[in-house]
């Protein structure tokens, strides 16, 4: 195999992870640093670094697990650099930064109560708790692949979902009475 062919190939996978796992990353990004502008430029990050690890990944059949654990990897060396975060609620951020005429199809889903509803639930939750969550929603995980990414015991990982969906549902239940 020639080395065209070799980028060639990397190229047409990375266009494939693009169109197939995007959405789902970027949903993990956003359930966690709960910003759009900061999850894209985080997920345009996640790209850029599997394009960089192209010639060390091997095919598995774990493609999302491999940029789910790119993109966790990122929004934890984001919090280590900004230190603890201030997290405003969306009637202020709306005065700090200016309206935009174009909507998108998440602002819109963001919009409906039933979603307003779960992500307040959900920044109740612990970190680790979320962060088992979304990955095992959008990235469709395994316990033991979210063991491994957390880098955390097989039982820890179950443990957090346990607790953090029982957190939800109790959440969620109160807000329904």
């Amino acid at each position: 195999m020639t080395a065209n062919d070799a980028c060639r190939i990397a190229e047409e996978r990375l266009a494939r992870w693009v169109r197939e796992h995007a959405a789902a990353v970027r949903g993990y990004l956003l359930g966690t640093v709960r910003r759009p502008d900061i999850a894209d430029d985080l997920l345009q990050e996640v790209f850029q670094r599997a394009w960089q690890a192209r010639d060390r990944y091997r095919e598995e059949g774990h493609e999302r697990a491999f940029l789910l654990r790119i993109a966790d990897r990122l929004v934890i060396d984001r919090s280590r650099r900004l230190g603890i975060e201030i997290n405003i609620d969306e009637a202020t951020w709306r005065t700090v930064e200016p309206p935009s005429s174009a909507e998108l199809p998440l602002d819109e889903l963001a919009s409906s109560e039933t979603s307003e509803e779960l992500t307040a639930a959900l920044n109740e939750l612990t970190l680790p708790q979320r962060r088992v969550l979304l990955l095992r929603y959008f990235g469709q995980m395994s316990f033991e692949e979210i063991a491994g990414t957390l880098g955390c015991p097989l039982g820890t990982a179950l443990s957090h979902c346990r607790r953090g969906l029982a957190a939800l549902r109790k959440l969620l239940t109160a807000k329904s009475i």
